[in-house]
This record gives structure tokens, sequence and C-alpha cells, in this order.
């Protein structure tokens, strides 16, 4: 499945409601898990971003899904990037001109 990163940052209205952070957290896994996604890892981090998450999802849509319905919560925005394994960015080089 495609890996994606999502680098998030809280909305005031989610640093207002810092507490139930891990509560959220929670939500949001059970709510990959439903829409056939995996988080593989799901950090709080210091610095430029509040959060970050790994999520295998089975395509761009599914993800895109995903990261619409938290946020519509309006605790978090964010960016999502696609990442690439080795394999997938050999792949890619192969494509190459």
């Amino acid at each position: 499945m495609p890996t994606f990163i999502t680098l998030v940052n809280f909305t005031d209205q989610g640093i207002k409601n810092i507490k139930d952070s891990p509560k959220r957290a929670k939500a949001f896994q059970d709510l990959a898990k439903k829409s056939g996604c995996s988080v593989k890892e799901l950090y709080w981090t210091q610095g430029q971003y509040d959060l970050i998450t790994i999520v295998e999802a089975p395509d761009e849509q599914t993800m895109s899904a995903l990261i619409l319905s938290v946020a519509s919560g309006g605790n978090v925005k964010g960016q999502t990037l696609r990442a690439f394994d080795a394999a997938e960015f050999g792949a890619i080089i192969k494509k190459m001109g």
C-alpha cells in the first residue's frame, strides 16, 4: 500500500482542547483502520509541527478522505506527503528518459 506522511499543526481550537489530543489520536487510528488504512507511526513533536503520522492507505483517494474527515473536526490542519520506499523510488528512476 502507498505510504503517506502527514505533518500536523493544532488549530486554536485544538490547542484549547489539548488534553483531548490522545483521545483524538485514538479516534484517528480507529477511523483509519475502518477506512482500510494502517497508522504505522504517530508522534507528538516539538518544533515546526505538533504531530506527524505515517499511514499506509489503499490509494490517494482513501487517504484524502481520511485526512479531510479528521480536518473537518477543526482541531488540526496539515500537509500530507506521498512517501516512497527504496523499491518504489527505484521504479520511478527507471522510468526516467
